[in-house]
């Protein structure tokens, strides 16, 4: 089941002019990439089956090479519904065809979240429409039930309301009259160190945040350079093909055996380094 979909997403993404780079034993399943925009997404059979720790570092990553990270599933315990917005742990989570269309730049506007299914009212257009349409007040109140100071609401702010009323709403004056929900928006970088390495990529003026479950072990950006770092005699072969695709480079901080191919160095002659662009201009002579 999540092989099929998995598939199912690559081939859509290529045909949609996208590079794609899929991966393993990871936070994420694939990187989809088309031209400035980048995709990070983890596709699963049953959404509620990724962890806090799983999305927390989707996001991190995302935050830091400018990627969306997105959750595509079927089912969330029950099925999900076409051109719904779900969420586990803040991460946008949507079914395929509701994916498929915000890749064609159809948006939904109804999301899944503890008040039920919500949609948010985009109030200078409805006072627009009301007014084009020559609804009074009190008459759109009755059509809709609510009370006539509730619409001066709806107008003044962009209101959350159910989807029963949504509906009337989307009856009367369609779809413009509400705010889409642009599942594209990246999340904001945050530093996260523990280890050495990572507080001297700080050291340097790097924003710089450590995973577990991706193919580096810590990920540093500043302006636009972006490197991803593995603190092992072994180079996971995921990390080359990853970073080409992102425009980032790569480092090893290696103990004993030094890579082949790739940038590295000892841990002591990580820490000797005084200025990002000396560290930077290593990297790109390599």
């Amino acid at each position: 089941m999540k092989q099929t979909l998995l598939d199912k997403v690559g081939i859509f993404l290529l045909n949609r002019g996208f590079t794609v780079k899929s991966l393993t034993r990871t936070c994420f399943d694939m990187l989809a990439r088309r031209q400035d925009q980048i995709l990070l997404l983890k596709v699963l059979e049953d959404a509620n089956s990724i962890s806090r720790q799983y999305t927390e570092e989707m996001a991190a990553v995302a935050s830091y090479v400018g990627a969306s990270p997105l959750i595509i599933s079927e089912k969330a315990g029950s099925g999900l519904e076409d051109n719904i917005i779900y969420s586990r742990f803040d991460i946008h989570t949507l079914n395929f065809n509701t994916f498929l269309n915000c890749i064609n730049n159809r948006f939904p506007f109804v999301r899944r979240s503890q008040a039920g299914l919500t949609a948010s009212v985009a109030g200078k257009k409805l006072k627009e429409k009301r007014e084009e349409r020559g609804y009074s007040l009190n008459s759109l109140s009755k059509k809709i039930g609510v009370t006539s100071r509730m619409i001066i609401k709806y107008e003044n702010e962009n209101s959350e309301v159910t989807v029963n009323k949504a509906k009337k709403i989307y009856d009367l004056f369609g779809y413009h009259v509400f705010n889409v929900i642009n599942i594209f928006a990246q999340p904001q970088r945050e530093t996260k160190f523990e280890t050495e390495v990572s507080r001297k990529y700080v050291e340097l003026g790097f924003d710089a945040t450590e995973t577990k479950k991706t193919p580096f072990d810590i990920i540093a950006r500043k302006d636009k350079e972006i490197i991803l770092t593995e603190v092992s005699d072994k180079v996971n072969p995921q990390m080359q093909s990853l970073s080409k695709l992102i425009d980032a480079d790569n480092l090893v901080i290696f103990n004993k055996k030094k890579p082949k191919n790739i940038p590295s160095m000892t841990k002591k002659e990580f820490m000797d380094f005084d200025k990002a662009n000396e560290l930077v201009r290593f990297l790109k002579e390599f």
